[in-house]
């Protein structure tokens, strides 16, 4: 797994709202993998990263949802949860694997949070946390420092 200290993975990938390029968004980021779209851990947690939307962008962060899921239920979770921000789809895993994010298994990804600086740098890595949605504000907290 990536830790604090180390670039940030670029990667270019189909999202909800179209083809993202990591190297191309400006400010700061938020990038958290989860398992699988639609169940219960990573609905609240979406649900969270929503509601805390524009705090995160009044600090001058993005929001990106990555799991390895395909690209039509990514479309489906961001829409059903009126996401703003991309909900990016995995499906060959390499976006995961290069952050070591993958499960013991390999079959998707665990629950990681990166918020990586403007210069494309890992501040912090929030993961085993007891409740889904406290990465969203656990990650706000890191945004703000």
């Amino acid at each position: 797994m990536i830790d604090v200290g180390q670039t940030a993975p670029d990667f270019e990938a189909e999202s909800s709202i179209g083809k993202i390029k990591l190297s191309e968004l400006k400010g700061k980021k938020v990038i958290y993998f989860y398992p699988k779209s639609f169940t219960p851990g990573c609905t609240r947690e979406i649900q969270r990263f929503v509601e805390l939307y524009d705090q995160f962008v009044a600090n001058g962060a993005l929001v990106l949802g990555i799991s390895v899921d395909s690209v039509e239920t990514q479309k489906r979770f961001s829409e059903k949860y009126n996401a703003k921000f991309p909900v990016i789809s995995d499906k060959e895993k390499k976006i995961s694997s290069a952050y070591g994010v993958l499960n013991e298994k390999g079959t998707s990804a665990q629950r990681v949070t990166f918020i990586v600086d403007e210069r494309g740098v890992v501040k912090a890595v929030l993961k085993n946390l007891k409740r889904a949605e406290d990465h969203a504000d656990r990650a706000l907290e890191e945004v703000k420092k």
